[in-house]
Parts: C-alpha cells; sequence; structure tokens
C-alpha cells in the first residue's frame, strides 16, 4: 500500500512510501515498518503499544486517532493512507508535535488538586454514587492524549482557547469533594478563552479514544460559572 507521511516542520510535506500489507496491521505497526525498514530519520511517538499511553496520537486521513488501537483495515482508502501530526499544535519534526502549550493551557485552567487535608490526616473519602463523583465518573480517565485537542475547531480559530482536555480536568476538580481551589478554577475558565467559547460541536467527544465527553464537562463548567456569578463569588 502507498503510505503518504509528513516530513519536517510546519513547513513540511508529505513523502510516499510503499509498505507491505499484513494480516491485523496497525497505522502504529505500518509508521514503525517505516521507520525501521525504508527510513530511520523518521520521528514519532509511542510508548506501551496498547492504547494505555496515548503517546502514538497522530492525524490519520485528516482525522486525530491513537495509530495503536487504528487498524489499517478500518481507514484503507484506495490502498493509501496519510498520517500527519496532530493539529493545532506546533510541529517539532515530522510526526512529532509540542505538547507544552496543551499542558501549559491544563496549569492555566487550574488543573492542579489543592487538597482540604494533609498527610497528617487520615484519607479523605469519596462515596462512589455521591452525586459529584456520579457526574465526573468518566472524564477523570482522561489521560491527556490530545487527540480532542487536535480535533477542535475553536482552538484553531482561537489559540488562546483552553481547549476540551483542560476543561475537563478543570471540571472532574470543580466536582472534587476534596479539592479547596473551586472559586479560583471557576475564575480560570470564565474568560474569553474559557468554557464560554466552546460552540458544542462535539468534534472532541466523537473523536476520544477513551469515549469521554469533554463536551458534558464544559456544559457542566458552564452551569457552574453561572450560578457562582448569580451568588456574587466571582
Amino acid at each position: 500500500m502507498k503510505v503518504s507521511v509528513w516530513r519536517g516542520g510546519a513547513d513540511g510535506a508529505f513523502q510516499a512510501f510503499e509498505v507491505p500489507r499484513e494480516a491485523s496491521q496497525t497505522v502504529l505497526d505500518v509508521v514503525t515498518h517505516i521507520q525501521r525498514a525504508l527510513d530511520p530519520s523518521l520521528a514519532y511517538r509511542f510508548a506501551c503499544r496498547v492504547g494505555m499511553c496515548g503517546s502514538c496520537a497522530m492525524t490519520v486521513n485528516g482525522v486525530p486517532r491513537w495509530t495503536c488501537r487504528t487498524h489499517v483495515d478500518k481507514v484503507l482508502q484506495k490502498n493509501q493512507i496519510t498520517v500527519g501530526p496532530l493539529r493545532n499544535l506546533p510541529v517539532i519534526r515530522d510526526l512529532v508535535t509540542d505538547m507544552r502549550e496543551f499542558f501549559d493551557k491544563w496549569a492555566q485552567a487550574r488543573g492542579q488538586f489543592k487538597p482540604s487535608r494533609t498527610k497528617s490526616d487520615d484519607f479523605a473519602t469519596v462515596p462512589p454514587q455521591s452525586e459529584e463523583r456520579v457526574l465526573v465518573d468518566k472524564g477523570i480517565e482522561c489521560i491527556g492524549c490530545g487527540v480532542c485537542y487536535a480535533a477542535c475547531d475553536v482552538v484553531a480559530w482561537n489559540p488562546d482557547y483552553l481547549g476540551p482536555a483542560a476543561l475537563n480536568r478543570a471540571w472532574t476538580l470543580v466536582k472534587d469533594i476534596r479539592d479547596t481551589n473551586t472559586i479560583d478554577r471557576l475564575r480560570a475558565v470564565a474568560g474569553d478563552a474559557g468554557c464560554h467559547s466552546c460552540h458544542t460541536h462535539m468534534s472532541c467527544t466523537e473523536r476520544c479514544p477513551k469515549h469521554l465527553s469533554p463536551t458534558a464537562g464544559i456544559a457542566g463548567l458552564k452551569r457552574a460559572v453561572a450560578k457562582a456569578a448569580l451568588r456574587g463569588e466571582l
């Protein structure tokens, strides 16, 4: 099959390779074959290869995906595949993007846990069936792979937008009964680059490899910000 792979930085171009077709082949297998057998200078990221780390996220035929879980059978079009770096992030080289701004936005959204207890206290208990815990049950499974960020059109239009992953993280902490930084966090996500910039296109939810719904978390933040504003807390 013919595989077009992005080479270079932001001003690079696609390079075509002929890759043998194999049974049960993933896109990560294809990229690995190119790097090991055809061009050892190809730069890309991967780690676990089994869908646990998210580091192999790339753009396959225009869609951000985990390449380790993307089988060639599902994406092959006329015996061709196009593989590029994640959208909305600076390209370092080839298929490797700079993730710093992605994680910087986690910090801007106050994604750090601020506990109400110290190490001298007993462990805090979070009832698994409590309303707060149920609301963020799936959201806490985010591993920060960047697929939702690459899929988000709002990030493409407004580079200052915090993005679905950072806002999802903020939402999980807003509903964490052990955290003490809720008001500061709501102030951080209430600005022009925060939750109200979301257009609810659902791209992040549609593309999330772990089947999470950042859109639902962002909607929850909008409600929380509104209630805090009405109470005069912001």
